[in-house]
């Protein structure tokens, strides 16, 4: 069992950067592949960017390659995900999520631990 807490949301100017955090509860955090996902308001969720456990390998959206940046910290328990240059289409509510599995990471469905999520608004 795996609890995630995310925080580092808040309200931004385009341009801008923040930095969230996911927090992880459980001893074998250095076992999960960590995901971030997005979701606006009135749309899906979405894969923004995944770090797996077994090497470290990420994926990006192409909606944030090169603006983005995920990191985990398996001394911390913990995951990141730097977000520059941010634009007003990256508002949405970010969810941290976890999973053992090193396939499919790009996929919602994948992931079997989520957060509870935190707001990221970026005005223009």
């Amino acid at each position: 069992q795996v609890q995630l807490v995310e925080s580092g949301g808040g309200l931004v100017q385009a341009g801008g950067s923040l930095r969230l955090s996911c927090a992880a509860s459980g001893r074998t955090f250095n076992r999960y592949t960590m995901g971030w996902f997005r979701q606006a308001p009135g749309k899906d969720r979405e894969f923004v960017a995944a770090i797996t456990w077994s090497d470290g390998i990420t994926y990006y959206s192409d909606s944030v390659k090169g603006r983005f940046t995920i990191s985990r910290s398996n001394a911390k328990s913990a995951v990141y995900l730097q977000m520059n240059s941010l634009k007003p289409e990256d508002t949405a509510v970010y969810y941290c999520a976890a999973d053992s599995s090193t396939r499919r990471v790009t996929m919602r469905e994948t992931y079997d631990y989520w957060g509870q999520g935190t707001q990221v608004t970026v005005s223009s």
